[in-house]
């Protein structure tokens, strides 16, 4: 639960006690042992948490036992600097009292009252906040990076398997700009492939693309097709997935191939039977185009598909390319 700063601003007419300015600063007394006590149990529920919320959580709770409130929240900027509530216990009801905590937000109570001692042991808070909060953008940052780390390699891998068939055949033809200009048209397409997905999804014609595959593939094999309806991935990304599946089904033997596409109020999804080998002999099956098939099922993820590859009871291999319809 999520709820945006502009929630806050009937703050500063319903709460009396807020320390919002030099002249409501109270000069409090030498703190004694259980002022100690209680600065020691806050940091000690922040320092030790296994994240920064759950730290903040425990810290409420405690707030909320000194004050007596009802509810406690805790409020922290979010990227865009707008104070958003991050984590909340008990129950958000009564007078509102503000609690800033420095840099790293401020708790709002519900309830109860003002304890001196929390305004003397909250400033303890702050850079212990500030620095988990540094050491999770940290973390989050590093798995980012590693993430599209593997994904440069995954390009990389894919530009390497799928462009060594088209080179070869340019360097023993007698015209090599076919072959070339088929590694051009390649690289086009697994640069689509490579991009991140778009906002709103792009639909291609499986038809078209289907069309241009079948004269790449120049091989003796029958291929059917009801595709009328479209899949919601870019045309190159398309293009390389099926090129893979056709190429591995002719690699396998197939003498028949039917391609399906079919879009229903809950999913699109894309099918390419065969009646080869089948994934009994799945080395046989994985050696047509060079793209290797977990390769193809990161392109599609990438869109949020799903391929999987199943045995049909017949003989020969159905592989599934599905996508869930968005809400």
């Amino acid at each position: 639960m999520r709820r945006s700063s502009n929630e806050l601003a009937p703050l500063a007419e319903s709460e009396p006690d807020v320390l919002s300015s030099v002249s409501n600063v109270i000069e409090f007394p030498v703190r004694h042992d259980h002022d100690a006590r209680l600065e020691h149990d806050l940091v000690v529920a922040l320092a030790t948490a296994d994240d920064l919320a759950s730290g903040m959580v425990g810290v409420a709770d405690r707030i909320r036992g000194t004050a007596g409130a009802d509810g406690v929240e805790w409020w922290a900027k979010g990227d865009d600097g707008v104070l958003e509530l991050v984590a909340a216990t008990g129950t958000p009801s009564g007078p509102r009292h503000s609690l800033p905590i420095g840099s790293s937000g401020l708790f709002v109570l519900h309830g109860g009252s003002l304890d001196p001692r929390l305004q003397s042991a909250l400033p303890s808070l702050t850079p212990i906040a500030r620095r988990r909060a540094a050491e999770e953008r940290l973390a989050r940052t590093t798995v980012q990076l590693a993430q599209r780390n593997e994904a440069l390699e995954d390009f990389a891998a894919l530009v390497a398997h799928e462009l060594k068939t088209p080179l070869q055949a340019a360097l023993v033809a007698d015209d090599p700009s076919a072959p070339v200009e088929d590694a051009l048209d390649l690289v086009d397409a697994l640069l689509e492939a490579a991009r991140k997905e778009p906002a709103e999804p792009t639909f291609s014609s499986v038809t078209t693309c289907l069309d241009q595959l079948v004269e790449d593939l120049r091989a003796e094999v029958e291929i059917t097709a009801d595709t009328e309806t479209t899949m919601p991935l870019p045309p190159g990304p398309l293009r390389v997935i099926l090129r893979n599946l056709l190429s591995n089904a002719v690699a396998a033997g197939a003498r028949h191939v039917h391609v399906t596409a079919v879009r229903s109020s809950r999913s699109s999804c894309l099918l390419v039977e065969d009646d080869g080998a089948g994934l009994a002999e799945n080395d046989r099956y994985a050696a047509g185009s060079g793209l290797g098939l977990s390769l193809c099922g990161r392109i599609a993820a990438r869109f949020g598909g799903v391929l999987e590859l199943d045995a049909r009871p017949s003989g020969g291999t159905r592989a599934t390319l599905e996508f869930a319809e968005a809400a």
